[in-house]
């Protein structure tokens, strides 16, 4: 009968201790509906590894996100990040949105790591895409935890409704007269003279949510900022300086694309990268336009953040994956146009 006890007093103890334990994957949202695919699995110890993806669109080139996916899937993080642009986007026609998306969701259905969404420029152009994008993947601007390391995923397109139409009709002109050969044109138009057309823009209700949840987790590991658009070449309202002043002296590293163009900053002692494409269009007359994926492994030290080109990510035979060798994932190396 002691031992019988003994047992019961020991199982109570350990279960009191799984139940006081932080979960390895926490984060705020009450409902069925998330930005991510699934939740991640988590595996022993406190070393992970995520993957991110880069600009889509702008003149996205077929199969590539598909062979970028099949890479990924030798490399096997825990789960896989995007950096918005994910669709061309840009309409009012929900059933053109809904194919586009359907697209998406298809190819990146052949990952084997949870997918987690990011809006950028070309999924939150107007607000018919805001909602649509709310009714399909939820909120777009959140933040999650994974062994003690803090996402924050911001929404660079976070305008006043009247302001987004502005911008929306706006691009919409200086596209129509880019793609009718009149750069010049569209180039003179009141669209590029917005500031938001390069930096984005953050509410001050977003900047708020996120100056709470870096105050409620102090003790984390390491920080990651996550935005479409960067935001935090902005000054003044709308821009992330609120959200930088909260992080303070924290350990943090940000990710932002747009701009399809890979670039490195060392600001205030942290590191500010800007991704490239994983498919989108290019700049042929730059050498740090090229397809990659950016992969990082999180230990007890910093995180080792590496950019590893399409063309270099072979499988076992020694090939890229899906016949890719027939891609070319660098404009500058083979003429492409954007």
């Amino acid at each position: 009968m002691k031992t019988f006890y003994r047992h019961c007093i020991w199982l109570i103890f350990v279960c009191s201790l799984l139940a006081c334990s932080p979960k390895t994957f926490r984060h705020d949202m009450s409902n069925t509906l998330t930005p991510w695919s699934y939740e991640p699995k988590a595996q022993p110890g406190d070393r992970f590894s995520f993957a991110v993806i880069g600009d889509l669109n702008s003149g996205e080139r077929a199969g590539v996100l598909e062979v970028a996916i099949e890479q990924i899937n030798l490399l096997r993080p825990e789960f896989i990040l995007s950096i918005g642009d994910l669709v061309e986007g840009g309409t009012e026609d929900t059933v053109q949105l809904k194919k586009e998306y359907d697209h998406f969701d298809e190819r990146m259905s052949k990952a084997q790591a949870p997918i987690f969404h990011l809006g950028g420029n070309h999924d939150l152009t107007n607000p018919v895409m805001r909602k649509f994008w709310e009714k399909r993947y939820g909120k777009r601007y959140y933040h999650f935890i994974f062994k003690n390391v803090l996402f924050l995923v911001l929404d660079s397109e976070d305008y006043p409704e009247e302001r987004m139409w502005k911008i929306y009709r706006e691009r919409k002109r200086a596209i129509q007269l880019l793609d009718s050969g009149k750069i010049e044109l569209a180039q003179l138009t009141e669209y590029y003279r917005m500031p938001e057309r390069v930096t984005g823009e953050i509410s001050e209700a977003q900047s708020a949510y996120f100056e709470r949840v870096i105050v409620a987790h102090p003790e984390v590991r390491w920080t990651f900022v996550l935005m479409h658009k960067p935001v935090w070449q902005r000054t003044g309202k709308g821009s992330m300086e609120r959200i930088e002043a909260a992080l303070g002296n924290r350990k943090f590293t940000v990710l932002n694309g747009h701009q399809h163009k890979y670039s490195y900053t060392e600001r205030n002692q942290h590191d500010y990268i800007m991704m490239g494409t994983t498919g989108g269009g290019q700049d042929p007359t730059s050498d740090r336009a090229f397809d990659h994926i950016l992969f990082a492994t999180i230990t007890d030290q910093e995180p080792a953040i590496a950019n590893l080109k399409l063309g270099g990510i072979l499988n076992k035979q020694g090939r890229v994956p899906l016949d890719g060798e027939k891609f070319c994932f660098q404009a500058s190396e083979c003429g492409q146009k954007k």
